[in-house]
């Protein structure tokens, strides 16, 4: 666990009284506990300006959050996985437009939800094959359990289709779910979804290793991310932070799961999940937004080639469509306006659309226990938020600290 150095923000073009509102808004979420605590790191030219820490480890306690505080990043574990998957494009290993039943056969005769209840469903064909490419990008036709906005939903949770509850490993977690019919055909629409679990599956086969293995051995060691994980060692597992949920319909906000050892976070996994089991510290996922920003490089060790990058932070959606064309009425951890889909994240496509100050070309994602981070780069900008509450909507935690964030640009 390195320290992570700071810059004076006027040496990056930021004004660092501006920088003061960011702990000053988030402190008044925690004094309130609406919060157990807020991390934020605003970094420019690769450079941390701005880093500061409110609150504690559980909601109202003693230890503060810091540097060392781990936190379940759930689907920030997305973009991990598809650079992975995109080092194994770089090798040969793998082509976007292969049909995911070249690396899972289950998938050979999966079927699309024609319409009925989920206890008795209608069935169809797929238009056409499901490519690694819709599993980058969530047009697969796969969903979430938890959505339960469709009855392919329903059926996902009939048939226990949870990664997390899964008995048996990612491979046999892949073989269950193409047992469940596809929300739609491939390719026409948007829909969140464990696709990138699939994705992660296809890094299994096409690497022959396992995705822990794979990733780090191939990118946390690299990149010097000594505090990413699916399972937190015994040695640190007392750094990982609590977990909390908020209820929607009153308000009240209950423990999800506990910090330290009698974590679920504490034992080896029986999937590891590609679409969202890592945890990991500010400083660490930094690293990594570091070598995105950088081109796919960091401190001498290339990940990807920046051309690579380049194409994975184009809108890789149809005809250059948005979440808002192709996925209105299903969850997204961004804003739908305004923002395609590249090869791992959002990209906006219309800054105005977004009705937030940004960049076109800037490129995020988040987390359900309201994680977020994202890479502006005409800016050279990054920023990454850190907390503890489920779900990652239950604020407009993102959208405000972008605003105060963009404030503070002078130069």
């Amino acid at each position: 666990m390195g320290v992570i150095e700071r810059v004076d923000p006027a040496e990056v073009g930021l004004n660092a009284e501006k920088l003061k509102r960011i702990p000053a808004f988030f402190e008044s979420y925690v004094a309130q506990k609406r919060l157990p605590c807020a991390a934020v790191l605003v970094a420019r030219g690769g450079q941390a300006a701005h880093l500061s820490f409110q609150g504690a480890t559980e909601m109202g306690g003693s230890t503060p959050i810091g540097e060392d505080t781990i936190y379940r990043i759930y689907s920030m574990t997305k973009p991990v996985t598809s650079v992975a998957a995109m080092m194994l494009f770089e090798e040969g290993a793998l082509r976007l437009d292969h049909e995911v039943h070249r690396y899972i056969p289950e998938f050979q005769d999966v079927m699309v939800f024609a319409g009925g209840a989920a206890e008795k469903p209608e069935l169809r064909k797929p238009d056409r094959a499901m490519t690694v490419r819709d599993l980058f990008l969530h047009t697969s036709g796969i969903t979430y359990a938890f959505l339960q906005q469709s009855p392919v939903d329903a059926i996902y949770r009939a048939k226990g289709i949870d990664y997390s509850r899964h008995a048996g490993d990612l491979k046999s977690f892949c073989e269950l779910l193409a047992t469940a019919p596809l929300l739609f055909s491939p390719g026409t629409a948007w829909n969140y979804s464990n696709s990138t679990d699939v994705l992660g599956r296809i890094v299994e086969v096409a690497s022959g290793m396992s995705l822990d293995e794979f990733f780090r051995k191939r990118i946390f060691e690299p990149l010097g991310m000594k505090d990413t994980f699916f399972s937190v060692p015994e040695d640190k597992i007392g750094r990982l932070m609590a977990c909390y949920a908020r209820n929607a319909t009153n308000g009240e906000i209950v423990l999800a799961d506990p910090g330290g050892k009698t974590s679920v976070y504490g034992r080896k996994p029986n999937v590891f999940s590609g679409g969202g089991g890592l945890a990991s510290t500010i400083g660490d996922y930094f690293a990594f937004c570091k070598m995105l920003g950088n081109g796919g490089e960091l401190d001498g060790v290339r990940i990807l080639s920046p051309k690579t990058l380049e194409f994975m932070t184009l809108n890789h959606l149809p005809g250059g469509k948005t979440l808002k064309d192709m996925g209105d009425r299903t969850f997204s951890e961004t804003r739908m306006d305004g923002s395609g889909f590249g090869l791992g994240w959002a990209v906006t496509t219309d800054v105005v659309a977004t009705t937030q100050p940004g960049s076109m070309g800037t490129y995020s994602w988040g987390g359900m226990a309201s994680t977020f981070f994202w890479i502006d780069p005409v800016e050279d900008l990054i920023a990454i938020q850190m907390t503890q509450l489920m779900p990652s909507g239950a604020y407009p935690i993102r959208p405000q600290l972008q605003q105060l964030v963009y404030a503070a640009i002078e130069d």
